[in-house]
């Protein structure tokens, strides 16, 4: 299909060019121009009138994880090593993978669009394994939905205890032996699946679905496998997504396993390069900044799930200033209780202002939606998005510049950050196709797919009665751990104190 859309106001991130009113042709799901009065030789299919829009690039929600769409409100705010006790529930008793994973995905993806959301980096993890027809219930969800969305299988593949210090010490013989019975996939098996989701999905829906690399975090895969992953991003060119110093007790794991941080480690290993995405980096010193600025990785910076799990405040100022590229993610519904990146936004803009006395080093608006756009843009390795240009991608949100959020319009880049304007967008358009108008998203029926999540989680606090119990036979040996590691100097402050 083909659209003019008509007498908007542009603001482009191309550039930082704001056209005043102007209009977009699209066709063959690329912008083929914008600018006044355009008048394309072919009748485009459809005309939009957008007088008293904004026209805006959608939104980049580069790091989730869709496994946690059915968790929201599910938990209190715990440290990370405790949270990810009782993060993710059992299937629910005769339900295929597939479906479920098509359903829950599918939950998020609407959310996503209702909000301008237009590309997501979808880091899947699969419990207790990851399955070939799991992975194709995530990835069908994200084609059908009409969003542009890259997958990674995040799958661990080392013994629980062994991701952690001081775990192995702390837990009885018993436990420890209930975790050496728990299922493993090597790491051949992993690469077969990496095989299928690349070459079945890798470039489906016309480029709008993509594969990416997952390692979830260093600690967390052998050394093999981790290489090996590293050599599938460098062949296929996509990005490889790494939790890295999300928190302190993982600044003590380097020290207390490898003997130095783990960003160290990963350079070390040959694997930290432009094509890595950096999930979190909190726990990061200068040295791990100067690693990662030389490196040409991508930071990923999630500031509520940071605040949500306690992990602290990334030094955003120092990465910009050392010219690590930033972009913004909302984690998982469970860890953010939303799926909300105008959210991200605004607590992007604000925390940081808690890091430096010097209110002129504080976020400007401008710079925090170039993190979101530019930075997204890099992370997920699709250059032709993130922006309104001709020949980049027809990823289009609307909104209504007639709403709350811009009244007074006092200034159109804060606004869009600290006014959270989720409430005004009115369409959201994906490679040239509308997917989001008059309040309903065109490619589901949104009212059938609540109501089968629901029933797939019919049952659900008995189904999850097992897992609670376990996790709360363990947590206290946790606890143990996670409080020996806040006890340790690191050498870093990154949470507030007394």
């Amino acid at each position: 299909m083909s659209l003019l859309i008509r007498n908007a106001q542009i603001l482009t991130f191309d550039g930082g060019r704001i056209w005043p009113e102007a209009d977009i042709h699209v066709a063959g799901g690329r912008i083929l121009a914008i600018g006044p009065g355009l008048c394309p030789e072919t009748p485009p299919d459809r005309v939009i009138e957008a007088r008293g829009m904004l026209a805006m690039p959608g939104l980049i929600n580069a790091h989730f994880h869709s496994p946690g769409n059915f968790l929201r409100g599910a938990l209190d705010g715990l440290p990370l090593e405790v949270f990810m006790l009782y993060e993710v529930p059992p299937l629910a008793t005769g339900v295929p993978v597939k479906r479920l994973n098509y359903v829950r995905t599918m939950l998020g993806a609407v959310e996503m669009l209702r909000h301008g959301v237009t590309s997501v980096m979808d880091d899947a993890f699969h419990i207790p394994v990851a399955s070939a027809e799991g992975i194709d219930g995530i990835a069908e969800a994200w084609r059908d939905s009409g969003m542009r969305a890259r997958l990674a299988i995040d799958q661990p593949n080392v013994v629980e205890y062994e991701k952690f210090p001081f775990l192995a010490d702390l837990l009885p013989p018993e436990i420890r032996d209930g975790m050496d019975a728990a299922p493993i996939q090597p790491a051949a098996e992993l690469l077969e699946l990496y095989d299928h989701l690349i070459a079945r999905w890798d470039g489906a829906a016309e480029g709008r679905i993509g594969a990416a690399l997952s390692c979830s975090a260093p600690q967390r895969v052998t050394l093999d496998y981790f290489r090996a992953l590293s050599a599938l991003s460098a062949k296929h060119d996509l990005p490889f997504n790494c939790h890295i110093l999300e928190t302190k007790l993982q600044r003590v794991l380097g020290e207390e396993k490898y003997g130095r941080s783990l960003v160290r480690l990963v350079k070390d290993l040959g694997v930290l390069d432009e094509r890595m995405v950096v999930i979190h980096a909190i726990w990061i010193d200068e040295d791990d900044i100067a690693l990662l600025a030389a490196s040409g990785a991508t930071v990923a910076h999630n500031p509520l799930c940071n605040l949500r799990l306690g992990s602290g405040v990334m030094p955003f100022r120092a990465l910009r200033d050392a010219g690590v590229p930033i972009c913004i993610g909302t984690d998982e519904a469970v860890a953010d209780d939303a799926i909300n990146p105008w959210s991200a936004l605004k607590m992007a803009g604000l925390v940081h202002t808690l890091s430096d006395v010097d209110y002129r080093r504080w976020p400007t608006a401008p710079e925090i939606l170039g993190c979101m756009f530019s930075g997204g843009a890099r992370a997920l390795r699709w250059p032709d998005i993130g922006r309104l240009a001709p020949g980049a991608r027809a990823d289009i949100a609307l909104l209504d510049l007639d709403s709350l959020p811009f009244t007074p319009l006092n200034d159109l880049h804060r606004q869009l950050v600290f006014c959270e304007p989720a409430s005004a967008v009115r369409m959201t358009i994906v490679d040239g196709r509308v997917v989001f108008e008059d309040g309903r998203v065109t490619t589901v029926d949104e009212q059938a797919l609540r109501q089968e999540a629901r029933e797939l989680t019919a049952g659900y606090r008995e189904a999850f009665a097992p897992a609670l119990a376990e996790a709360r036979r363990l947590e206290p040996y946790y606890r143990e751990m996670y409080l020996r590691a806040q006890a340790r100097d690191v050498g870093l402050r990154r949470r507030l104190t007394k």
